[in-house]
Formats: C-alpha cells, structure tokens, sequence
C-alpha cells in the first residue's frame, strides 16, 4: 500500500486527529457547563465528585476489554466508529436530563464510547508511529485539544453573548458529534488477522516496568480529581451570577490553549530528552496547581493556575500514553493501554468521590490539600524508582508500515 503523508505525518494519523478535533468540538462544548448543569438539577458537591469520577472512570474501565478485544480479532476500525457513534448518541439524551440522577447516568453512558473508542485507536496510532510515538500522540493530542479550544469558545460565546440555555448548548453539542464519524469513514485500516498469543486479559506479557509504572499512573490519578472542582473553585471566588459562570468557561478556554500549544513541544521532548523526567515533571506541576488553588483569591491567580494546569496535562497525558505504549510488546499493546485506562479510571473515580466528600463536609479548599499532598508524594515515589527504568528496551517496532 502506497505511503501517504501530510506535513510527514501518516494521512491515517490526520484523519483520526480530525475525528478526535470534532468530537473534542462537541464534549468541550459540554465539559465546562457540566458542574453548573448539575447543580442547576439539585447535585451536591459529593454527586458532582460523583459524577465526575464516573465519567473518567466507566470510559477508562471499558478500555481494558476493548483493548483486549482489539488485540484478540486484529480489528480496530470498528472499535473507533462504535465509541464515536456511541457518544454522539448519549449527548443527544444528556441534554434530554431533567433531574441530576438522569443526568448521571446519561452522562456516564456517554462515556462508554470512549471506553470503547480510545485504546484501539492508540493502538491504531501507535503502529503508524514507528520511532516517533511522542511526536505522533501529540499531534493527534494537539488536533483533539484544539477542538476543545473550539469547543470551549463556542460555548462561552453562546452563553455569553447568546444567552443559550445550558439545554440548548447540550443539543447543539451532539448534532457535532455525529459529525466525527466522517473522517473516520476513510480511515484505511490494513487487514490483520486475530493474535493467537492473546488468550485472556492478563499481566503475565507486561514487563516489571510496565507493572511498576502502571503503579504509579494509578497513584498520580488517585491525586487527580475531577476538574469540576476547579471550575467550582473559580466560581466560588466571583459570586455574581454571570461572571461566576463566565470566568470559569474563559479560564477553561485558557487551560485547552496552553495545553493545545504544548502538547507537540513536550511530546518531542519526551522522544528526545526524557520520558521519566517529563512525565514527573508533569506531576509536579500538578502538585503546584492544587498548591496555588489552596490559596487563589484573585482573577490573575486563576489565569496563572489554569495555564500551569494546561502545562501540566500537556506533560502528563499524553506521554503516559506514548510511555505504556512504548513499555508493552506489540501484541498485548491495546491490552496493556486499556489497563493503564482502567486502572487510572478506578483511582479517579476514588480520588473525585474524596475530593466531593471533602467539599461538602470540610471545605473548597480540602480538595486540594489532598491532591497536592497525595500528587507530590507520587513525584517523590517516581524520582526513587528511576533507576528501576533503565533496563527496558523501548519496544519501537511498528505491526506494519504502509
């Protein structure tokens, strides 16, 4: 199969970008109303953290059975259409919701797509990626986050200038969705047949350092709250009903545009320079956004923190990704994504269900006195077992070139 490319990246590579922009578009147009959706409904602080750990969560549970399943029959494509499909039609019952329980579960249906979708599409990314694999997931991170730039900008203007209401702004959202599965249609998957050697979901192909780093992803995600409640920090310090709205959507718009802008920048630095020193410094600078929402008061305080959150998630999530798939043989490479999923999912879930407790039994700074603590512990854990990383061999080869 002739070889195509588009600025030297695999044209394959560009059309799943463009799927991942779109429906990006759509879930930011979503993602920053959420929290006050929910309240507007009746939730909590704990069904906030509640609903916010089952959305990272249900997503990264399923990856490890559709990671699994990818590897099992050598198929991917239709992994990727269905979670796409999947999403698009839950958004459409999201803004049907008229109570939070409603809205909970809606909203965590929606995110079985993406269970469904992501570790055979990394999967998938990973074998066009050949020596380039933090180059190439931070291209496709890069397309994905500027349709949450998009997506985040949209929502602010129909809010803001508009006046739509938070209904009306869901609705939209999912006729984008569904506008995803296009560039997917002619994405060119080369024919590959099921991998005897995966028999079942297991940790007996992963090497020590994979378990070991595995271990640590699920530590970092336990500091990892929802940022929902970085949205509500924010409005909590401007109480007046528009701004208090407004502000956060803006700062979040500020978030996806550091993150956007760094994402490639840091991915090569992760195949150049570093991928542990990257990777921690990421968490670092994690630990000192909840270190400065402990104290943040003022509009440039929040700027500041929500540009260092965007740094930090540049550093962090995509090359965790880049690392596992470099970690695992090619063929439990899905499999071993969909657990590094899983396992961040669960920690999430537990880390957004504490920080809901801690909002509304203790206070709005409780939160982040636990993510900096338990974050800044995980650097630590990770800075002492650098040394455990030196013997792997970066498992570079790709199944197939075209």
């Amino acid at each position: 199969m002739k070889k195509q490319n588009l600025f030297g990246i695999n044209i394959n590579v560009v059309l799943l970008g463009l799927a991942s922009l779109l429906n990006d578009l759509s879930s930011e147009m979503i993602t920053p109303i959420l929290p006050f959706f929910i309240k507007s409904l009746g939730g909590t602080g704990i069904v906030i953290g509640i609903i916010g750990g089952l959305r990272d969560s249900v997503a990264n549970i399923l990856k490890i059975f559709s990671g699994y399943l990818s590897d099992k029959t050598g198929k991917i494509k239709i992994f990727v259409q269905t979670g796409y499909l999947t999403s698009a039609l839950f958004k459409v019952l999201i803004s049907m919701s008229v109570s939070w329980q409603q809205l909970m579960i809606f909203s965590s249906l929606e995110r079985t797509g993406k269970g469904l979708r992501d570790a055979p599409r990394d999967a998938l990314l990973a074998r066009y990626a050949k020596n380039q694999r933090g180059k190439i997931f931070g291209f496709h991170k890069t397309l994905d986050t500027c349709g949450a730039i998009l997506g985040s900008i949209t929502v602010f203007i129909l809010f803001w200038i508009f006046k739509f209401e938070y209904k009306l702004i869901i609705s939209i959202a999912s006729v984008v969705a569904f506008l995803s599965l296009i560039p997917l249609y002619f994405v060119k998957e080369k024919k590959a047949e099921p991998d005897k050697k995966v028999h079942k979901i297991s940790f007996y192909h992963f090497s020590k350092s994979l378990k070991l780093f595995l271990f640590i992803a699920g530590m970092f995600s336990f500091a990892n709250f929802s940022y929902m409640f970085l949205i509500l920090k924010t409005q909590e310090a401007f109480p007046d009903k528009l701004s208090s709205t407004a502000i956060p959507i803006f700062l979040y718009i500020l978030y996806n545009i550091f993150y956007a802008l760094f994402a490639i920048p840091v991915g090569v630095l992760y195949d150049t320079f570093g991928r542990k020193r990257i990777i921690n410094f990421g968490y670092f600078l994690f630990s000192l956004t909840c270190f400065g929402f402990i104290f943040a008061t003022t509009l440039p305080m929040f700027i500041f923190l929500f540009i260092l959150y965007g740094l930090a998630y540049a550093s962090i999530e995509t090359n965790q990704r880049a690392f596992v798939a470099d970690l695992a043989v090619k063929h439990v490479r899905a499999t071993a994504l969909g657990t590094y999923y899983t396992i961040t999912g669960f920690s999430t879930l537990a880390s957004s269900i504490v920080a809901g407790i801690l909002w509304q039994k203790v206070n709005s700074t409780a939160p982040f006195i636990f993510g900096f603590s338990t974050s800044i512990l995980t650097v630590i854990i990770f800075f002492a077992s650098a040394k455990k990383f030196k013997e792997y061999k970066i498992n570079q080869e790709a199944p197939f070139e075209e």
